[in-house]
């Protein structure tokens, strides 16, 4: 079977570092109390619109981590929002929404409710030996798409990590120690804010 028909959307990775890092972050877990679900995203809008939402029905997560490859990247980057609008580029079905939006009548972006900045610098000084960074543009293409939908259904408990392809410089195990770390801090932050809350509401 060619990868290249089955992983998009880059036709030059033969193998998507993106689903390569994923299982090997699902090789090194995320500690006994986290339970990892891991699901293959295809390239195409339509299946992005029922399956997204399938998977949080289906899970109820605590918080929805997207990792796409981008040929760009030359970190592993954390994207702060997703954008509604622009959506030109066909999937890998030839196939663009007329609306070119994600959510007709949506907000035009949103962010999500982990302070990526802070993610970027707990684990940039934790000496992972890779290179993490922030970013406010997901590239207004599946990855975007997928971003905004999940944004959308969680109310902002999703993020999305952009990793670069594979060799360029990371390997794969370099990429899933990083998805590890980032997402152990991601979960970290939102335990953080979750006491915040019940003590102001135990307060008043």
């Amino acid at each position: 079977e060619d990868n290249r028909s089955r992983f998009g959307p880059f036709g030059e990775h033969a193998v998507n570092a993106s689903w390569v890092a994923v299982q090997e972050l699902k090789k090194l877990g995320l500690g006994g109390e986290v339970d990892l679900h891991v699901s293959e995203v295809p390239v195409e809008y339509q299946t992005v619109q029922s399956l997204v939402p399938s998977l949080w029905k289906k899970h109820h997560p605590l918080l929805v981590v997207h990792v796409g490859v981008s040929g760009m990247a030359t970190t592993v980057t954390l994207e702060k929002c997703g954008r509604n609008h622009g959506y030109k580029g066909l999937d890998n079905s030839s196939f663009c929404p007329d609306s070119q939006c994600c959510i007709v009548g949506g907000p035009d972006c949103i962010n999500s409710v982990i302070d990526m900045e802070s993610v970027c610098k707990r684990v940039t000084s934790s000496g992972l030996g890779v290179a993490v960074s922030v970013s406010k543009d997901a590239g207004r293409y599946l990855c975007d798409f997928t971003y905004y939908t999940s944004l959308y259904l969680s109310h902002g408990r999703s993020a999305f990590v952009h990793v670069p392809p594979l060799g360029k410089p990371y390997s794969g195990e370099d990429l899933g120690r990083a998805l590890q770390a980032i997402i152990q801090e991601m979960l970290e932050l939102l335990d953080q804010a979750e006491e915040k809350i019940h003590c102001q509401q135990h307060f008043h």
